[in-house]
């Protein structure tokens, strides 16, 4: 399944407002999420154009569900937070993807749920490489 509207199926410009595609994975693209208030905050995007986990077949949902596992220990890896939030809303996006937000006890979120698009920090493009680079390196 594939929709030209979705920013997940089409990529190009509808993904660039929002995010930087890191890599194909089995089952998912992993993408860097652009706005880095919470350092290596990134998206498991499913390659399949589904709403919801129960449209995937079981053999699907597990290799998803292997896909975030495996980004979540890269990002405990690479970053180092002191835990890690998933976020799987959907309500406004209707791809099936999930927010892995590592979030640090100094930061003024601890302990509360992460803001969806605080707008507070973006970065250069070099430093988004650089993330990436390192993202890669420990997947």
């Amino acid at each position: 399944m594939f929709d030209e509207n979705c920013a997940y199926c089409a990529e190009g410009e509808k993904l660039a407002a929002f995010g930087i595609k890191i890599c194909e994975m089995p089952m998912s693209k992993l993408i860097l999420f652009k706005e880095q208030t919470h350092r290596g905050r990134v998206i498991v995007a499913c390659k399949k154009h589904v709403d919801d986990v129960t449209q995937l077949t079981k053999e699907e949902r597990a290799q998803f569900m292997e896909d975030i596992n495996r980004a979540a220990e890269c990002l405990h890896k690479t970053f180092h937070p002191d835990k890690i939030n998933f976020g799987a809303y959907g309500d406004t996006m209707h791809h099936l993807h999930v927010h892995l937000v590592p979030k640090y006890r100094d930061e003024a979120e601890w302990g509360d749920v992460f803001a969806m698009n605080p707008h507070k920090v973006e970065l250069s493009d070099e430093e988004y490489q650089k993330l990436i680079e390192e993202i890669k390196a420990n997947l």
